[in-house]
């Protein structure tokens, strides 16, 4: 029950960031979806509504994109709502830090079995003819954003400069006016944004190179792994020293 030191959390905070782009590699390479980063998603259903009012003949069909988009906003919504559960808790508290990326595992597991039961393929064609359409892609569109939004909300309440996890596109700006950003010398708030940005690269080239090899279920399985792996490092991280 002790809450961790934010400040050494630097390698699971880290790996957060390495398992969003991880895991949204494989839904953007087989529907164009970011499941993470919802400001697209937003966008998207603006335009969808805005068809509804360009010129005389009307779009009024809810395309797949769209309703992929909305199912991704929705349940990113959702896992980050489950993130609640740990104010009652303790949100910087090593049970509650397993606990919930126990969860995202869970979710990222739920995402692979969902997908391998789809029996749908892993690459688009072009953004007009997704690899995912049926109802199941739905549900693996779901578990894979919900572990991101819980994700999410986890990485903010530790409060450090990773910030969220999941959004660098702050940790980019904030990066670019950090007053030491040319320093040489170790600058906490210059170098963890790095690291973060770099670990995120890091997992979107090799989620990329898994698809190619065992296809999207199966890395959605392995990312499962590393957020088991992830879950246990959270009892490595030194207690935060009482003053």
């Amino acid at each position: 029950m002790a809450d961790v030191d934010p400040e050494l959390s630097t390698f699971p905070l880290a790996m957060y960031c390495l398992m969003t782009g991880f895991m949204s590699a494989a839904p953007f390479t087989a529907i164009f979806v970011w499941c993470g980063f919802q400001t697209g998603n937003t966008v998207q259903l603006s335009l969808a509504l805005a068809r509804l009012f360009q010129g005389p003949i009307r779009d009024t069909s809810f395309h797949i994109a769209d309703k992929q988009a909305l199912t991704s906003l929705l349940t990113f919504l959702f896992g980050a709502f489950i993130g609640r559960l740990g104010d009652k808790i303790g949100a910087k508290t090593r049970l509650w830090l397993f606990l919930g990326t126990m969860i995202q595992a869970l979710f990222t597991m739920a995402a692979a079995v969902t997908l391998w039961q789809s029996h749908q393929g892993s690459f688009a064609a072009n953004r007009g003819d997704p690899a995912w359409t049926n109802a199941l892609t739905f549900a693996t569109i779901g578990f894979v954003s919900a572990s991101l939004g819980l994700q999410g909300i986890m990485g903010k309440r530790v409060n450090t400069q990773f910030a969220t996890t999941i959004v660098l596109t702050t940790v980019w700006c904030e990066l670019m006016a950090d007053p030491n950003l040319f320093k040489r010398r170790f600058v906490l708030t210059r170098d963890h944004k790095v690291i973060g940005v770099v670990a995120l690269f890091i997992g979107g080239f090799f989620s990329r190179a898994l698809v190619d090899k065992i296809g999207a279920a199966g890395t959605f399985g392995v990312g499962t792994g590393l957020r088991v792996l992830i879950a246990f490092s959270w009892f490595w991280v030194p207690a935060k020293r009482k003053t």
